[in-house]
């Protein structure tokens, strides 16, 4: 297939184009940064501009995949209208240039945050929704985009995937996840700061299971279906910065308020993915957080070495 990533040098999407690539498939990086691999084309795309993202996705693509977003809630929290304006009206710019150039569909990266907006435990797909219950602006933001999808879809027949990620983790993460965060300070030796107890838990995602759901979305079943992506184990930020002390043993562990409007854990079922895709998640978070601090052994203390003369 001829497919492009929007947000394809990203961490996620770096992943997902190497799955892609390794699949056999045409890709195309769009992106103000350049891909990490040499071997898929590059276009650099302003997707906040309407004009200049219909002349980028010109090439009736036959999936075009929006990684690109403002992804860290507290990022978020603090630049609401920016992350608005990348989170909602760029998606409505990608999705009329997908119209306008005869893409054949659109793949949204949403999140598991939209569950925020149920006071169920235990979530899937089809879990009702309520608007008046949503508590932070990434959460709005989210909706607002897959809302597009959907209107999209019914008035103008494009077809859209929507994939509802987990917490993704993993080799090349940014420094705003929790893993990668608390390595990073555990390297430079700073104490490893923990908001709230500890106790809050997530199922997170490795960054190379989420890949290969965004590939496994690439079939004809998933056409205007949501999916969910999670992980399927649960671990407490606690045991993520224990788990991080055991590689660094002199890192301190401290405890700061928990910030604002963060999500309450839910049971996100990943039945539907696995029933129609064939996707579940096969890395456990011990064996995926293991490669990361691997990986960050090699790569951010590489980055520290002085230039050779």
């Amino acid at each position: 297939m001829k497919v492009g990533v929007i947000g394809g040098s990203g961490f996620i999407g770096s992943h997902v184009v190497d799955k892609l690539a390794d699949a056999g498939h045409d890709v195309t990086v769009f992106d103000i940064m350049s891909p990490h691999r040499p071997d898929v084309r590059h276009t650099v795309a302003d997707i906040l501009d309407p004009g200049r993202t219909t002349l980028a996705l010109a090439g009736e693509y036959d999936a075009i995949y929006l990684l690109a977003a403002v992804a860290n809630v507290n990022d978020v929290y603090h630049i609401p209208v920016e992350s608005v304006q990348t989170n909602v009206m760029a998606v409505a710019n990608v999705l009329e240039a997908a119209r306008r150039t005869g893409a054949k569909r659109v793949i949204l990266a949403s999140t598991a945050w939209v569950y925020g907006m149920t006071e169920q435990s235990e979530v899937d797909e089809e879990t009702p929704l309520s608007v008046n219950s949503v508590n932070h602006v990434y959460t709005a933001s989210k909706v607002a985009a897959e809302m597009l999808c959907h209107s999209y879809s019914k008035l103008y027949k494009l077809d859209t995937t929507i994939l509802r990620y987990g917490i993704p983790y993993g080799p090349r993460a940014r420094m705003g996840t929790v893993l990668a965060t608390f390595v990073n300070r555990a390297m430079r030796g700073q104490p490893i700061v923990i908001q709230g107890d500890g106790s809050a838990w997530r199922s997170f995602v490795y960054v190379e299971d989420l890949a290969l759901g965004n590939v496994a979305a690439l079939q004809d079943a998933a056409r205007n279906q949501t999916y969910n992506l999670e992980g399927s184990e649960r671990t407490t930020v606690r045991q993520i910065a224990d788990k991080v002390k055991a590689s660094f043993p002199n890192a301190d562990i401290r405890y700061v308020d928990a910030r604002a409007g963060d999500l309450a854990p839910k049971v996100v079922s990943n039945r539907k993915a696995l029933k129609e895709l064939g996707w579940k998640p096969t890395v456990s978070f011990d064996e995926g957080a293991d490669s990361y601090i691997r990986w960050a052994k090699e790569n951010l203390q590489a980055q520290k070495k002085p230039a050779l003369a």
